[in-house]
């Protein structure tokens, strides 16, 4: 998961930044007089300051107090705290004024994290039924897929609390009549919990269980399967190198967290991080279950080059499409989850263009230029996407609603901008020879570039573009997903590029492709290795 996605443990006057886990990182402070954010000096804060810090951002004891290892601070570094250690606030404790700190001495202060939410009753503390502590009381979480639908984005927000890997799975459980209930979408928006849980409305349901990675995640990356690898040992969080990595260890590291086979690794790909590097190397046979089944050999004292912390991309578990239209970047939307295709309804009417164009990035289509619901299919099971999940750019298959599918008649219908292919450009009639990068055609003698396109709508017109002496733009009909272009007498005004573009007006909107590769031609007195091709009229040309 993208842990820079979740929510930063904070307040108005104070906050942690940079932390591997919800309740660690520099402390920083913002003054009732200043709207800028300053970092505090190590030796600024002692140990009833430290208490008074993670009282008032809701965590747990304080713990590791320490100059930053995070790296230099980079705001100015504010007044020396004198707290008795009772204080709500930080700013409530008595304060020197404004100092100036030497570089790289920074507070950085681990709490514990919060007590409030656990897994249990399953096989690690990484898993089993989520139980939330409110009001003092600890509760199972209830399961109500139609109020409040969970995905594995909301998920991760449980997981990263945890200090866990990334959420993996999240399924119905046991049946409990003493439950709370919690706003996934709000877990998205808030550090605080408690502001999300609610008593249960039910007598009686299923709870939720989850499962996340024991000691594995990948962060920073643009969905839940790809970013920097990070690895859980010794309570602490570490980088790879890329060079300790190899195929089957990449293989383990993508079954641990649900998703497909691994694709790129890649040293740097998403940053080079502040965590340190994992001391071991990792000697997977690649049929292993998690990471940390593997065999290691000890690298003690290594560090990694710059810029070779591992990222890995892994292929998503699921995939999307869009169906019913001639191109594949226009059609009803499609979703693959649980090794099922079924179309995504739209159940709360609130796809727009900006989750419309989620898709059509994921696609590699460009942007939406149109999102409409239609109600016109046959009632069958959907999937149901959580749109606000979308739009945080989490990737389209963590954001799958996770419950059993539901009966609906409603289809999503997407339009990309890059709907047409890149139409083709070819050389056909003349006296021609290859010549480099391009062609040689014979002076004075005619020829002719046709371009073509792939067929997928009918009509339209190709525009021939060239960057010659005397440019041209010219325009034809297209007949049969093609034009020709006859051109007389070649001559050295006829030297340069020349390229196609594909005009078509569907949807109610008009539409361009991209330019077609470029054409290279040059003029030759004579020509060697003749081609050369007859100059028959068709339908669809012109001479110019």
């Amino acid at each position: 998961f993208d842990s820079s996605l979740l929510p930063s443990v904070s307040t108005d006057s104070v906050r942690l930044v940079r932390g591997s886990s919800l309740c660690s990182g520099r402390l920083e402070v913002r003054s009732n007089q200043s709207r800028s954010w300053s970092s505090v000096c190590e030796g600024h804060l002692d140990l009833h300051g430290a208490q008074v810090v993670c009282r008032e951002l809701g965590c747990g004891a304080p713990g590791l107090l320490q100059g930053a290892r995070y790296g230099a601070a980079e705001a100015p570094v504010v007044q020396t705290f004198t707290c008795e250690g009772h204080e709500s606030a930080l700013l409530d404790c008595g304060s020197s004024g404004s100092q100036i700190c030497s570089s790289g001495t920074a507070v950085d202060l681990t709490c514990a994290d919060p007590d409030d939410v656990r897994l249990v009753g399953g096989a690690s503390r990484c898993s089993g039924t989520v139980q939330i502590k409110h009001h003092g009381e600890w509760k199972d979480v209830g399961y109500n897929y139609y109020s409040d639908p969970w995905t594995l984005k909301a998920a991760d927000v449980i997981c990263h609390r945890l200090d866990c890997g990334s959420a993996v799975s999240v399924r119905e459980s046991r049946v409990s009549f003493r439950r709370w209930s919690i706003n996934p979408y709000c877990l998205l928006s808030t550090s605080t919990l408690t502001d999300c849980v609610k008593t249960d409305p039910r007598t009686g349901g299923t709870t939720l269980s989850l499962t996340c990675s024991d000691s594995v995640r990948l962060v920073h990356g643009s969905s839940r399967c790809s970013g920097r690898l990070e690895v859980r040992s010794d309570q602490s969080w570490s980088s790879v190198c890329e060079e300790d990595l190899d195929l089957n260890d990449t293989q383990v590291v993508c079954r641990e967290l649900g998703c497909g086979a691994p694709g790129l690794l890649q040293g740097g790909l998403y940053g080079e991080g502040e965590a340190p590097v994992w001391t071991s190397e990792l000697q997977c046979e690649g049929n292993e279950s998690a990471v940390l089944d593997c065999r290691r050999s000890s690298s003690a004292g290594k560090t990694c080059s710059p810029r070779t912390a591992a990222g890995l991309t892994c292929s998503d578990p699921g995939d999307v499409r869009l169906v019913g239209q001639p191109s594949r970047c226009a059609g009803a939307l499609e979703m693959q989850h649980q090794g099922q295709w079924r179309p995504v309804g739209d159940a709360y009417k609130d796809w727009d263009l900006k989750s419309g164009s989620a898709v059509c990035q994921h696609l590699d289509c460009g942007s939406a230029v149109s999102v409409n619901t239609t109600y016109e299919s046959p009632y069958r099971d959907v999937w149901r996407v959580s749109v606000p999940c979308v739009k945080l750019k989490s990737g389209l298959m963590g954001c799958v609603e996770l419950y059993d599918p539901i009966n609906l008649s409603s289809d999503v219908n997407v339009v990309c901008s890059d709907l047409l292919p890149q139409p083709n450009i070819s050389l056909s009639d003349g006296v021609f020879e290859v010549y480099q990068q391009g062609f040689r055609v014979l002076v004075f003698s005619d020829f002719t570039i046709t371009c073509s396109v792939q067929p997928q709508y009918p009509g339209g017109s190709f525009q021939l573009i060239s960057d010659t002496e005397k440019p041209l733009n010219l325009t034809l009909p297209a007949v049969n997903h093609s034009a020709h272009f006859l051109l007389s007498a070649m001559g050295h005004a006829h030297r340069g590029n020349y390229t196609c573009v594909y005009h078509v007006d569907i949807y109610n909107r008009s539409f361009s492709s991209s330019q077609s590769p470029a054409l290279y031609l040059t003029v030759g007195d004579s020509v060697t290795n003749l081609n050369h091709l007859g100059g028959a009229d068709r339908p669809g040309s012109a001479h110019i």
